[in-house]
């Protein structure tokens, strides 16, 4: 035992264990290629219910069978929906069709397939039937469903208690979730290292008082926390703080003197060799980076005098560390952070979180909760819509987070020594990431992925204008409130807003919108309200409802708009965009904005949604000697892209937006013949997903999210 003491009390064992658990999970996951038990081609699944979520007409089903797999179930009427009955631990047996996980289709942007590849998940399967062949008999699964039953009798604040006692966020309203992540406290809502720590203590405390001995208590409680993993479903958060607890115990129990910051490297190690995918998992990133820097700064931590004081240096050194980690995957942070998280942090883990697992066991303080919680959630969304301190940071390579890291273990490193004036060196270099579209010298043209819609952002050079044209939208074919889906699925707001921020995009100087079909302009108004956009611009014909619609909300909010016709140019120093099109009221679709620009010397025709016979007026009215890149019109459909309209312009590449499998059967193989035949490099959103085409002045290469290709030509 005195040997095993004395090697528990050597620094470097620990540290080298966390480097061989790091190292590990990165080998495993980088060259290891795991490979899924079910198949392509499988038409049923069986296995155990896991998790359900039933959101609208949705229902989502993650079941165990052979390797855990994700089901999607449409409801077909209001009575199905009603009468579902299936619960946790039943046995099911699904017909179907089995799919692949999409990938992002824009670039920077999360990666559901990786996401779901992480957790050991390779398919979904979109279900058709569904029947039960045993009722659940599980005890655990049994004890589960008796707490989701518990928190479904508390009616108002229902979706908080399953956040702090399950994990599960989904039901919380998505704007007030992004206005906790905005103001830099969404960690709060995620069980982590706080809600076990609290949740140990009263039991510990508990166990004490009915005059259980230390070793039966530790070890009660340790029972208690693996049943909490089940219970939150193993999230590599819970799963670091319960393990974390248990070598802390034992290090207690036993007296084996093990410094912290040794312990955490052990858990480093072991959660790593039980499941190396976790390196990749966002949350084991935040917590272990942030719980690294405050054991290695406790002594500076425990210094300072006053809960408040204790707290701000807590916030502000997980802000720090943090920040790398939020610009990869949110493109932003709050400078605001540290002071926000001194007012939310005593009101959630001595107030609100306390309170929900009262209101727990006693339903009845439902009321004074929601009071409570009513409170926090307005102040979050004023603070979020004033974008108090929010500022923007493009998505870095792995060259610039090793360079943050490398300067906040120096600023630490002088912060353990008193010497807070060196912290303002962090300033210039969040300034020159805030403005790194300052340093971009060529201009670039995307064509974003909006599914069966058109969006195209152009970014001129040293941030002189930034140019977005169209916003895609969804139609809406279901008005039934029963099959409304209460989670936001805003091409807007999951798409549009996250890339420009991923680019170190602030603001959209022109958003030009080419008609007024929703595929085309369902997302304007969304987009101008979460977004600064300098100037609208309308095609100068006759406004369907939903530009009007529109036209009415910018007044309102004393938004700039302004209507275009044929023969007007709207000029950004340097550079021009030509309207060429429309001068009369046709139909919607020819009503097109139809926009020529010239960006180091290529040239560029953007056509919305006109037929061939406004086609024809182009190339009759305008004297085109050859184009570089060609937006085909109305998605690649019969109505366009005549055989004249493309030998005279000629173009080099042509771009069609389209979503795979979509009702319209876009684009039509005719016109996919025709752009063959003159051999013209042809991109598909449905294909390639979105499509970059950076513009040197002698060359233009061309990214595309999937299949990543970079073409020189």
């Amino acid at each position: 035992m005195l040997k095993l003491r004395t090697l528990l009390l050597c620094n470097y064992l620990f540290l080298t264990v966390g480097v061989i658990g790091i190292f590990y999970s990165l080998v495993i996951t980088n060259f290891y290629n795991r490979k899924s038990l079910y198949n392509i081609n499988d038409n049923e699944v069986t296995g155990i219910i896991n998790y359900i979520f039933i959101d609208g007409n949705h229902l989502k089903l993650e079941m165990k069978g052979k390797e855990k797999i994700i089901v999607n179930y449409f409801f077909k009427t209001k009575i199905e929906k009603e009468s579902f009955n299936l619960s946790l631990g039943d046995k099911i047996k699904v017909t179907g069709k089995m799919n692949i996980p999409s990938s992002n289709r824009v670039f920077n942007l999360f990666n559901y397939q990786k996401y779901l590849s992480n957790k050991g998940i390779f398919f979904l399967f979109n279900g058709q039937d569904i029947e039960l062949i045993q009722a659940n008999k599980s005890i655990i699964y049994n004890l589960k469903k008796i707490i989701i039953n518990q928190i479904q009798k508390v009616k108002k604040t229902q979706g908080y208690l399953k956040t702090f006692i399950l994990g599960d966020k989904n039901y919380l309203q998505e704007e007030v979730l992004n206005s906790y992540r905005s103001n830099g406290i969404g960690h709060l809502f995620a069980i982590s290292g706080m809600h076990v720590t609290f949740l140990s203590l009263v039991l510990l405390e508990l166990f004490k008082k009915i005059k259980i001995t230390e070793y039966k208590r530790y070890l009660l409680v340790i029972f208690f926390l693996f049943f909490y993993l089940f219970l939150t479903n193993f999230s590599a958060s819970v799963f670091r703080a319960v393990l974390f607890f248990v070598f802390f115990s034992i290090n207690k129990i036993y007296y084996f003197h093990i410094k912290t910051i040794n312990i955490l490297c052990l858990t480093l190690f072991l959660i790593l060799i039980i499941n190396p995918y976790f390196i990749n998992d966002i949350g084991f990133q935040f917590s272990f980076m942030i719980s690294f820097a405050l054991i290695m700064m406790h002594s500076f931590i425990s210094e300072k005098k006053g809960y408040l004081k204790k707290l701000f240096w807590v916030s502000f050194i997980s802000f720090l560390v943090a920040i790398p980690l939020s610009a990869n995957y949110f493109y932003q942070i709050n400078i605001f952070g540290p002071l926000i998280n001194v007012i939310f942090v005593p009101l959630i883990s001595l107030i609100i979180f306390p309170l929900s697992l009262i209101t727990f066991f006693i339903p009845l303080f439902d009321n004074f909760l929601y009071i409570l919680i009513n409170i926090m959630e307005k102040t979050s969304l004023i603070l979020h819509n004033y974008k108090l301190g929010v500022i923007i940071l493009a998505k870095p390579n792995i060259l610039i987070i090793s360079f943050y890291y490398l300067m906040i273990i120096y600023l630490l490193f002088n912060l353990n020594k008193d010497h807070y004036k060196k912290m303002v060196l962090m300033i210039p270099i969040l300034l020159v990431h805030n403005n790194i579209n300052y340093f971009n010298f060529k201009p670039y043209l995307v064509f974003i992925d909006v599914g069966q819609g058109d969006s195209i952002l152009i970014n001129l050079p040293y941030n002189q204008g930034i140019i977005l044209i169209d916003t895609g939208g969804r139609y809406n074919f279901n008005n039934q409130p029963w099959a409304t889906k209460n989670k936001n699925n805003s091409i807007a707001s999951n798409l549009i807003i996250p890339y420009l921020k991923s680019e170190g995009i602030k603001r959209i100087d022109y958003l030009f919108i080419t008609h007024g079909h929703i595929d085309h302009m369902g997302e304007a108004l969304e987009l101008v309200d979460s977004y600064k956009v300098k100037n609208l611009v309308f095609n100068g014909v006759k406004s369907t409802n939903s530009e009007l619609s529109l036209i009415k909300a910018l007044e309102n909010q004393g938004k700039t708009y302004f209507f275009a016709q044929e023969g007007d140019a709207i000029c950004i120093k340097t550079y021009c965009f030509y309207i060429l099109h429309p001068s009369k009221d046709i139909n919607t679709n020819d009503n097109s904005l139809v926009i020529y620009t010239v960006l180091n010397n290529k040239h560029i025709l953007l056509t919305g949604d006109i037929s061939s016979s406004i086609e024809k007026k182009i190339i009759n009215t305008y004297n085109f000697k050859g184009m570089d890149i060609l937006k085909i019109a109305h998605h690649g459909s019969l109505t366009s892209s005549d055989e004249m309209f493309l030998d005279s312009l000629s173009p080099k590449y042509a771009v069609i937006q389209v979503s795979k499998n979509n009702k319209f059967n876009h684009p039509h193989p005719v016109v996919m013949e025709r752009l063959k035949k003159r051999e013209i490099k042809t991109f598909l959103t449905s294909n390639y997903g979105s499509v970059r085409f950076n513009l040197y002045k002698k060359e233009v290469t061309i990214d595309s999210v999937i299949s990543y290709d970079i073409l020189e030509h």
